[in-house]
């Protein structure tokens, strides 16, 4: 497997109170990551330290195969980005935002722009400072697009838009990657908005990469099993990852698992346990259990 974006041991210090330490994040070419945490948790600081725009303190990034920051010019002119604040200037209008955002950029593909524009019904002579924030968002996405990247890196793109704007802007970049085969590294803390459009999933907490797996793992191998008979420790030829355990009603315990299957009953009848049922959960409630499980742990 080749990955549009992977980091190694990637370290980073903001003052006293945040630290990543050791992130190792794999982003497969031509997939669409959803990069999940809690706001605060660092993933805008991730991306901006894959993009160069922070400097690491250690660890290695790659982006489409280049080392970053090193070779920065070449990559970003290969990397579409809507960052997670407007980066178009509040006096120009659209027209002219378009305008400065194609001279920046060699692949940029006037028509498609314009179809775009009338497809999120942006008008030329709107200055920018004028739009609603749903408008802001979609001309964000418009100029990401419009320069046909390879990688697009999407922080927030979708929050404290209506619906029907959401919807939009979705529908217009899962048609770019359906016919580019583009790679996307979306982050939100929208976890059912990503549920429906990713094939990976990442879960960022305190500066820590707490899970990354394939997003039909993440849906279908976390359960909550209840189980009586449950011995005090578990021996390592266990085939799924307990997360967290604690009492439940009566005798019986709550295990938050991760990796379960159907046959892995009879591992834990041989433990002389018995699992008396099995929970699925759906990505939120996943995602909050990850998270309650990982801090719980530190």
């Amino acid at each position: 497997m080749t990955f549009a974006v992977e980091t190694q041991g990637l370290r980073y210090r903001a003052g006293r109170n945040f630290a990543m330490e050791g992130v190792d994040l794999h982003v497969p070419t031509g997939a669409i990551y959803g990069f999940l945490g809690p706001n605060g948790a660092g993933k805008t600081t991730t991306i901006r330290l894959i993009l160069g725009l922070l400097r690491a303190t250690g660890g290695r990034i790659a982006v489409l195969g280049e080392s970053m920051p090193a070779a920065r010019v070449s990559v970003l002119a290969r990397v579409g980005y809507v960052p997670d604040r407007p980066h178009v200037h509040p006096s120009l209008t659209v027209a002219q935002s378009m305008e400065l955002h194609a001279a920046f950029h060699a692949r940029w593909d006037a028509r498609w722009a314009t179809e775009l524009k009338g497809q999120f019904r942006l008008a030329d002579d709107r200055r920018v400072g004028s739009l609603s924030k749903g408008e802001t968002g979609k001309l964000m996405m418009l100029l990401a697009l419009a320069q046909l990247p390879e990688l697009l890196v999407l922080d927030e793109p979708t929050d404290g838009l209506d619906p029907v704007v959401r919807r939009d802007v979705l529908e217009a970049l899962l048609a770019y990657v359906s016919d580019r085969q583009a790679s996307v590294l979306i982050s939100s803390h929208l976890v059912h908005e990503l549920e429906r459009i990713c094939d990976w999933v990442g879960l960022m907490d305190r500066g820590a990469l707490v899970a990354e797996l394939p997003m039909r793992e993440f849906k279908s191998g976390i359960k909550r099993l209840y189980v009586t008979g449950a011995p005090a420790l578990l021996d390592d030829t266990t085939p799924f990852t307990v997360l967290s355990r604690g009492p439940a009603n009566g005798a019986a315990e709550q295990w938050l698992v991760r990796g379960w299957t159907p046959d892995m009953h009879d591992h834990v009848t041989s433990l002389g346990a018995t699992v008396t049922d099995v929970i699925d959960l759906d990505l939120e409630e996943g995602f909050v259990e990850l998270l309650r499980s990982f801090r719980d742990k530190r």
